[in-house]
């Protein structure tokens, strides 16, 4: 699983047979530039799900992140009604839910039998950073790790067909899988789990530079390093643009015919010649001004 935000990474997600998009809330960080995933709203999520479908359209699982504040309400009813947009509006086959509490599988069960595929989430939940105390790794104390797998259990027994691991020890997110009956999908979790996913900017190194090399998580494989790429073809523009090589003939593809090349400079040529005439008609009109300027001050320095 891979994230995609837009048209363009939808489609590349696709041509590498990726089996599941996820059109995550990490938008709000990595494309909005907010320095959590809490601000992004459900409008701005069913736009980004929108550009994804049109993306990849056909083969992989799209699965949408539901935003927070969208669904943490005791009228489980506001969390199907927003599933529901995810689906009918943003072309989603499936959304996805933060936690594991009996609260939350009641939302979980409810969207489900609602008719909305769930995929779960456990471990680190991004939208929780102001009660957990920011992006911290969880499960490291044995009652903590025993505590998420009763929140994955939850979630299964609520009906999620797979759960995401977030940010938890190796083994105990093996232990995790093992005791479920639907897969698991790790991130920052060992590669004990059924499946894995990475944020898309992340695996490809989209922001490439010293200064934002502190903001990739310790987990994240770099697969390329597209942005330093990026910096370099965005700085050879604008070099060759102040030089002036760029466009130049190889990238000028756009010409006349001989016979109206001809016609064009003709008429440039009257165009001028009537500029000309205007100019010399607006230069006697100011000299006429001037003359009665000056008359005027004569006059008064007649009177004096």
């Amino acid at each position: 699983m891979v994230t995609a935000y837009d048209y363009p990474s939808a489609v590349h997600v696709d041509r590498a047979g990726i089996d599941i998009v996820l059109v995550g809330d990490s938008c709000a960080m990595v494309e909005l530039g907010f320095d959590t995933t809490q601000p992004i709203t459900m409008d701005q999520m069913v736009h980004h799900c929108q550009a994804v479908k049109r993306g990849a359209p056909n083969r992989p699982l799209l699965v949408g992140d539901m935003p927070f504040g969208s669904y943490e309400f005791k009228d489980v009813d506001i969390g199907l009604n927003n599933a529901y947009r995810m689906v009918k509006e943003g072309g989603m086959d499936a959304v996805k839910f933060e936690g594991g509490t009996e609260s939350r599988a009641k939302i979980v069960r409810h969207v489900v039998e609602g008719g909305v595929a769930v995929l779960g989430h456990v471990g680190l939940t991004p939208q929780a950073i102001s009660v957990i105390g920011g992006f911290r790794a969880q499960g490291r104390t044995a009652v903590r790790a025993r505590a998420i797998l009763d929140e994955a259990l939850r979630l299964q027994d609520a009906g999620a067909f797979a759960v995401v691991l977030e940010c938890i020890p190796a083994n105990v997110a093996t232990a995790i899988t093992q005791a479920l009956e639907i897969p698991t999908i790790g991130i920052g979790a060992g590669g004990g789990t059924s499946g894995q996913v990475l944020v898309f900017h992340d695996l490809l190194g989209m922001s490439s530079h010293p200064h934002h090399e502190e903001f990739v998580p310790k987990f994240c494989k770099k697969y390329a390093s597209v942005g330093i790429q990026i910096n370099d073809g965005l700085a050879q523009f604008r070099k060759e643009v102040e030089e002036g090589v760029f466009p130049g003939n190889d990238y000028s593809p756009y010409v006349m015919s001989v016979d109206e090349e001809a016609n064009f400079d003709e008429l440039m040529s009257k165009d001028a010649e009537k500029m000309r005439l205007k100019h010399d008609e607006t230069e006697d009109e100011s000299e006429q001004l001037s003359l009665y300027g000056n008359n005027k001050k004569m006059r008064l320095k007649h009177d004096e």
